[in-house]
């Protein structure tokens, strides 16, 4: 993670663009049965947080699949 973090920071960089990682990240693998489902979920994304903030999907989609955390390490 920590050589995508420094790859991906330097790349974003170089293109002119403001960018910085938060302190943590989230990291969800994708079925390729879910592959269409998933892409159009992302080209949506921007309309369906208007209805759901991120950090509350986030939230949920650690419960729906078991993942325990801890509340003061997840959006402060």
């Amino acid at each position: 993670m920590l050589l995508l973090k420094a790859n991906s920071s330097k790349w974003m960089t170089g293109q002119g663009k403001g960018f910085a990682w938060q302190e943590g990240y989230g990291a969800f693998s994708v079925s390729s049965s879910n592959l269409d489902q998933v892409s159009r979920y992302i080209q949506n994304q921007q309309a369906h947080h208007r209805k759901a903030s991120f950090e509350d999907e986030f939230r949920a989609l650690l419960g729906k699949h078991g993942v325990e955390y801890d509340a003061k390490y997840v959006f402060g």
